[in-house]
């Protein structure tokens, strides 16, 4: 049986992600480091180019990333992820793309609260307190990705019209379209995803807040406002080409 030509393409780069994430982990024996983050050894500038082509579901384009198109599907990533699935043992296998985070991912706004309220815990704080830091970085994390996507996007926008002034290849032309559609597609994809995210918190916070009443619930439904604001807002509009958002740092 012969398959397409982009379909045996697709299961060669899987097929490379897979054998370097296993020749990583028996070389360095664990994938998070200190503090549960993933060690450095294990990371490649590369590691998170698979979201383009996912969230495109389409033939990719050959042209390299630029410096922004970049940081753009790095920055994405933590937005895809289950909140639950960080710092765990396996979690570059998600870094690389080896665990479905991107389109075609199976979603319930219930799984959330079954891994927030499932386990023993000593109090219903903790739980809280989870629920709580999960909706924060969230916040936090969304100024830098939309800055990041309002540069991308605006470029794109000069390069779909610099196209018809410019003498190139239909193959180059086509790849370009290619690239740009890309970039859109990974915006369109977090910005589903993080209205998913938001649905699955507040049904975490309803039926927390039944099985353990807490005033902790207050602020919990305040982060959680603000952060639908800020994804309601970001739907309206990009940051200016020309803001930078602060650092995380700054927002901690």
């Amino acid at each position: 049986m012969e398959f397409p030509q982009q379909t045996r393409r697709n299961w060669r780069s899987r097929g490379v992600r897979a054998a370097t994430f296993a020749v990583l982990v028996l070389l360095t024996g664990c994938a998070n480091g200190d503090f549960g983050e993933v060690k450095p050894s294990l990371v490649r500038d590369d590691i998170h180019d698979w979201i383009g082509p996912n969230a495109f579901a389409g033939p990719a384009s050959p042209f390299q990333l630029t410096d922004d198109e970049r940081a753009l599907r790095d920055l994405s990533y933590p937005l895809l992820e289950q909140p639950y699935n960080r710092q765990r043992w396996n979690s570059i296998a998600g870094e690389y793309g080896l665990i479905g985070y991107g389109n075609g991912a199976v979603y319930s706004p219930a799984d959330y609260s079954n891994h927030l309220l499932s386990g023993e815990t000593r109090s219903p704080t903790s739980r809280y307190a989870r629920l709580i830091d999960d909706i924060r970085n969230d916040s936090t994390r969304l100024p830098q990705f939309f800055e990041t996507a309002g540069r991308v996007l605006d470029m794109d926008r000069k390069r779909r019209k610099s196209l018809p002034f410019v003498a190139v290849s239909p193959v180059t032309r086509d790849d370009a379209l290619k690239r740009i559609e890309e970039n859109r597609a990974v915006v369109a994809m977090v910005r589903g995803r993080l209205r998913e995210r938001v649905t699955s918190y507040r049904f975490a916070l309803g039926n927390l807040v039944i099985e353990s009443p807490s005033a902790q619930a207050v602020e919990a439904e305040r982060l959680l406002n603000r952060l639908q604001g800020q994804i309601a807002l970001y739907d309206r509009m990009l940051p200016p080409t020309w803001y930078r958002a602060p650092s995380l740092a700054a927002n901690n």
